[in-house]
């Protein structure tokens, strides 16, 4: 999902509750906190020899010992990111990735594979990220002959 998909939704959903889950539908706790938003920017080489860019937004949430037992309002964390965007250039075309882990989840930057909403929330169900061969898929994909370097 790229970052103004996102945002989009958000603005669409105005004081809701905003909740990410897993695909089994279990929840980042209540009482997250949105603890840093990241404009990643990665420079690459694969085993092709072939150099890759691309930009991502990291959202990293943490949820404290002392929570609480509210959601944060998708209001609350538009105010968040209006401001961070105000001092940090944000990609708007980037993935956005969800970065969190605890007992349900391992902590990685997660993707956002599709989202719900309902009168009372909006939920993003995020999906593990997976690891590749660039170089195999521009093969597969018939881009070049040759796979690694």
């Amino acid at each position: 999902m790229k970052t103004h998909e996102f945002i989009k939704a958000l603005r669409n959903s105005a004081d809701k509750e905003l909740i990410f889950a897993n695909a089994d539908e279990q929840s980042i706790h209540a009482g997250y906190h949105l603890t840093e938003i990241k404009a990643a920017s990665f420079e690459t080489v694969d085993c092709g020899g072939k150099t890759n860019r691309w930009n991502e937004t990291i959202l990293q949430l943490w949820v404290p010992e002392d929570a609480e037992d509210t959601y944060m309002k998708s209001d609350k964390f538009l105010s968040i990111y209006d401001k961070v965007r105000r001092l940090v250039l944000l990609d708007e075309q980037a993935e956005i990735r969800i970065e969190y882990g605890d007992e349900n989840f391992f902590s990685t930057p997660y993707h956002i594979s599709h989202w719900r909403e309902d009168k009372a929330a909006i939920r993003f169900f995020l999906k593990p990220p997976a690891t590749t061969c660039k170089a195999r898929d521009r093969v597969l994909s018939g881009k070049t002959e040759s796979c690694c370097a």
